[in-house]
């Protein structure tokens, strides 16, 4: 069924808007919640919005093509096979070269509503489920375009969006303590780069999947502490107070202080179970810091 799916949808919508579908057509069916008329080939439109998530018009991209495939991911709309088919073109763009910096990320965001409706509903074989946790701790470490929001272009954003795809995937009873360990190492490479400072939320991105993990009480405390250790290692400096000789520094210490007071709040506001294992030592850490 997925290979009569590949070849049924295989040529279908090189471009954006959709065939058969410009603009105004496409903000009609937004302002209709996504309501096709009678006789419409949804799948066939999934298919079609699906390339408009690499489009640099941010309209397109994100108001509508993103907007109305997680309508219908989420609505279970799309059927299984299609989505399946979609995850598999969505993995791929993460591996693609994208010098715009729009695909990948957008990939990795509807990835996140794959990883969502899966958990929410199982359709994804344990083959499959594996794979896409392997393209999202894959994924996080290998982004190196810090662009977030711009105001012609709209966002990028590829930090937080593959954090909310290792959200997804955190949450989802099937992975075991052993793949929490993967997400939680992916995360710990982009909580602190040297090259950016966070200004668009990226820190609370990065926490959400933490806080859940640790509500899951797979991981022991003194896991979690040695964890908060490396991460707020100060190495290469022999402290955190070199850092502010130079910006590459800054941003660490801006970066990791973010991060921390992220889960702390996260923690102390949702008061859920098991929390305390990540707010303690985030706590300890702040109050050590320069």
């Amino acid at each position: 069924m997925l290979w009569a799916c590949d070849m049924a949808f295989a040529g279908i919508a090189s471009s954006c808007p959709p065939p058969g579908f410009d603009r105004a057509k496409l903000k009609a069916l937004a302002a209709n919640d996504w309501q096709l008329p009678a006789g419409t080939p949804r799948d066939q439109l999934a298919f079609g919005l699906s390339e408009c998530l690499t489009d640099p018009d941010p309209e397109l991209r994100d108001t509508l093509a993103f907007s109305g495939l997680q309508r219908w991911m989420r609505s279970g709309e799309l059927g299984p096979a299609v989505m399946t088919t979609l995850a598999e073109q969505w993995q791929k763009r993460l591996r693609m070269d994208d010098p715009q910096g729009f695909s990948r990320p957008f990939a990795a965001l509807a990835l996140a509503e794959i990883a969502r409706a899966d958990r929410k509903r199982p359709f994804l074989s344990d083959k499959q489920r594996e794979a896409l946790l392997i393209a999202g701790v894959t994924y996080l470490p290998d982004v190196h375009d810090y662009r977030g929001f711009d105001d012609r272009e709209g966002w990028r954003h590829g930090v937080a969006h593959g954090s909310d795809l290792l959200m997804q995937l955190s949450l989802n009873s099937a992975f075991s303590e052993v793949d929490l360990i993967k997400i939680r190492n992916a995360i710990a490479t982009q909580v602190a780069p040297s090259s950016h400072f966070y200004v668009y939320g990226e820190p609370e991105r990065l926490a959400a999947p933490i806080m859940y993990i640790a509500e899951r009480g797979l991981i022991s405390s003194s896991e979690w502490n040695d964890w908060f250790a490396r991460l707020a290692s100060p190495a290469p400096l022999s402290s955190w107070n070199q850092a502010f000789d130079n910006n590459a520094g800054l941003a660490r210490l801006h970066n990791l202080r973010a991060f921390l007071s992220a889960i702390y709040v996260q923690a102390r506001l949702d008061e859920r179970s098991g929390q305390d294992v990540v707010a303690e030592p985030a706590a300890k850490l702040l109050a050590q810091l320069p």
